[in-house]
């Protein structure tokens, strides 16, 4: 019998003129960005978390703390595939992963594809593997004002 886990991952990031915006790995054409440590994919960001999360690790800020000078700057798709890398040495593979943003502006759906193929790319699985849904939050909380994006994934895991 094939075992199976769960994991849930969020992220949330403050939007500012002095950054780009990137989401799953692809930078998206907007007058602001996110801020934090690294690059601030909060897409990548809440898959990493779901991914340990499913197997009892912890999160990013274990393995990438911000307090790291390291990973300042750090583009957020190669801390997914040393993640992916620490499920792999378990014996684990993802079965797939979910996941929204929640973003008032920029329109993310025609970049989703994109974001979808470099996920799927750096995590060696196909792009079918990975859901990636945008909505807004109807004007209401910091993403509604644009003050910040945030993102919700879920990873589930086989062995």
């Amino acid at each position: 019998m094939q075992k199976i886990r769960i994991g849930n991952g969020y992220d949330i990031h403050q939007l500012t003129t002095e950054r780009r915006l990137i989401l799953g790995g692809v930078e998206i054409p907007h007058e602001l960005g996110l801020l934090g440590h690294s690059d601030a994919d909060v897409l990548t960001h809440a898959i990493m978390d779901a991914m340990l999360g499913a197997l009892s690790l912890g999160d990013i800020g274990l393995y990438f703390p911000p307090s790291d000078p390291q990973w300042k700057g750090a583009d957020s798709l190669v801390l997914l595939s040393k993640v992916n890398q620490l499920i792999q040495e378990r014996g684990w593979q993802i079965g797939n992963i979910d996941s929204v943003v929640v973003a008032e502006r920029p329109k993310l759906k025609p970049h989703i594809t994109a974001m979808r193929d470099r996920l799927a790319t750096v995590l060696q699985v196909e792009p079918e593997q990975i859901g990636i849904k945008a909505t807004t939050n109807e004007k209401l909380g910091p993403e509604g004002r644009e003050e910040g994006i945030c993102a919700y994934a879920v990873a589930l895991l086989v062995q």
